[in-house]
């Protein structure tokens, strides 16, 4: 169902002589030494730049948290880089023509770890959970679009409908923010499972043994596990006895770990270390375009003084985004364009160079809007006021990409046509509750998704409302209309044609300034082979062995 997208893996650095070997149903494979045979047993050590705020799928919107989720929850299908959708825990399905319902034959023989079948009611039971208002849930509940209600047919076979069509469905169902725990968890352990851990019960290929705040989150293998997707390189169970999660913010330490072989391999290489560790002995890098959103700025349309236009546009073209994004990313992260990624499906080209630096502009449009005095530091003022945006900075332990370095950078283009860019850095839980509730100026973020229906979720007045990821705060029904169509058809050429509006509407408008296209870097020894990426770009240990 889902069309094909652009392949997203741009660099492999090879150090051994190697061949190319498919995995776990998804599209981008890790490199295996030629004539190797597959090794059972091992402990492997995966060093990450974040640490998930909550472990539960169904309430975090955290890329982290699919990561780590995705080894213990399984889903209904899988996909490949191509787009396609291949059996997973649902052996076959089928698609009304309205596209507002989806019907699932289930496999027989899945059962969750703590022996439960897995079967219709199991789907039935984690799909209500996700949509219930109790669940809370900050993004799951978004993937099920909208949701009417998940129908029993018998034992195993399963009716999920809609009140409206609804096509990017099924990529949704593919991800880990739709993985099913054992209905006993949901029912015994709804209020833990933030928390990880032993609570967290799947049917997937590892097993939640244990976690340390701050420090790491520990998997072992499931010996019971059969049911791999189709199409991946094995079956049974996972190679590995041991997966272990470390959580090193620090980058100088993470990239420390894989080269003293404490972790065999590594997510976000820094970009200026991509070079060295390319020439680094035993040591493979991968570069691979991330899909979904970009690294955007989201302008809060309804605080002032961003509820002008115009002050919104001088931000947007006064920011010499090229320049700083080659500063910080050394030419490793492309300057972004749109808020989606070129990777993804619908991205629109034309917007390239459309909005190019204009410093002059920006100031124009400020004298414009009454900015026109200025107070003994440079910054504009009207009506004894000054020109000042609020843009709050995360804890330092969820900052990632150097993006607070990147920010001074931002500050400083700003201050130079008079707006002055004020940056507290808040705890986690004010962070989020400020962000989201609409009182701060700007929000920046990336979104990991192969599916542009990320554009409703960023832009439609229904992601407003509690849960939703509309940091913009418009409301517009062009906006929404065209998010609807996009979400509402499967034909490539009409989702493109509203997808490439939208994004050409919120450039327009101001509400948004895409920065930078990110890359997942990851560092890997070369006695790791098997591992693959899923669409979103997360590391898939299914199938990874050591020699």
């Amino acid at each position: 169902m889902q069309l094909s997208r652009p392949a997203r893996l741009t660099a492999w650095v090879l150090a051994l002589a190697t061949l190319t070997l498919t995995g776990c149903g998804s599209g981008k494979s890790s490199t295996v030494a030629a004539n190797a045979k597959p090794v059972a047993g091992g402990s492997l050590t995966y060093a990450v730049n974040t640490e998930p705020t909550c472990f539960d799928a169904h309430i975090s919107p955290q890329d982290i948290t699919g990561e780590i989720d995705r080894n213990v929850l399984d889903s209904l299908v899988s996909e490949d880089s191509s787009g396609t959708f291949h059996p997973w825990l649902a052996a076959s399905w089928t698609v009304s023509s309205d596209l507002q319902s989806y019907t699932f034959d289930l496999r027989k023989d899945v059962t969750f770890t703590d022996g439960t079948p897995f079967d219709a009611a199991a789907v039935k039971a984690n799909f209500d959970s996700i949509a219930a208002p109790a669940t809370r849930s900050q993004y799951a509940s978004s993937l099920l679009g909208p949701y009417k209600g998940t129908t029993v047919v018998d034992q195993y076979t399963v009716r999920v409908d809609f009140s409206a069509p609804f096509a990017p469905f099924l990529q949704a169902a593919g991800t880990a923010y739709l993985g099913f725990y054992s209905p006993k968890a949901l029912a015994a352990h709804s209020n833990n499972l933030c928390a990880g851990g032993a609570a967290a019960i799947g049917t997937g290929p590892f097993v939640f043994a244990g976690y340390t705040k701050g420090q790491s989150a520990v998997f072992t293998e499931n010996p019971n596990y059969a049911w791999g997707p189709a199409g991946a390189a094995h079956s049974g169970p996972a190679y590995l006895s041991k997966l272990t999660f470390r959580f090193l913010p620090d980058s100088a330490t993470r990239v420390g770990t894989l080269t003293s072989s404490q972790a065999q391999v590594i997510r976000s290489v820094p970009a200026e270390q991509v070079a060295s560790l390319k020439r680094t002995p035993g040591v493979t890098v991968k570069e691979l375009e991330q899909p979904g959103g970009a690294y955007n700025l989201w302008l809060n349309t309804t605080v002032a003084p961003l509820d002008d236009q115009r002050v919104r546009e001088a931000i947007q073209r006064g920011i010499d985004i090229a320049a700083d994004v080659k500063a910080v990313y050394f030419g490793v992260y492309p300057r972004a364009w749109s808020p989606l990624t070129p990777s993804t499906q619908g991205y629109d080209a034309a917007l390239v160079n459309s909005w190019a630096y204009n410093p002059d502009l920006a100031n124009r449009l400020l004298d414009e809007a009454g900015w026109t005095g200025r107070d003994a530091q440079g910054y504009r003022t009207k009506n004894g006021a000054v020109l000042s945006v609020e843009w709050p900075l995360l804890p330092a332990e969820y900052i990632t990409d150097q993006r607070d370095v990147l920010g001074q950078a931002i500050q400083a283009d700003l201050r130079k046509v008079g707006v002055r860019i004020t940056r507290p850095q808040y705890d986690i839980g004010t962070y989020l509750q400020r962000a989201y509730g609409g009182k701060e100026g700007i929000l920046d973020s990336s979104w990991s998704r192969d599916e542009p229906d990320v554009l409703w979720l960023f832009y439609n007045s229904a992601s407003i409302s509690a849960g939703g990821q509309n940091a913009t705060f418009y409301k517009d029904a062009t906006l929404d209309s065209l998010t609807a169509q996009g979400r509402a058809t499967l034909d490539k050429t009409a989702r493109d044609q509203s997808y490439g509006k939208v994004q050409q509407q919120v450039i327009d408008l101001a509400t948004t300034v895409p920065i930078y296209n990110p890359v997942t870097i990851v560092g890997e020894q070369n006695s790791v082979h098997g591992l693959t990426f899923d669409p979103n770009d997360w590391a898939v240990f299914y199938g990874v062995w050591l020699s």
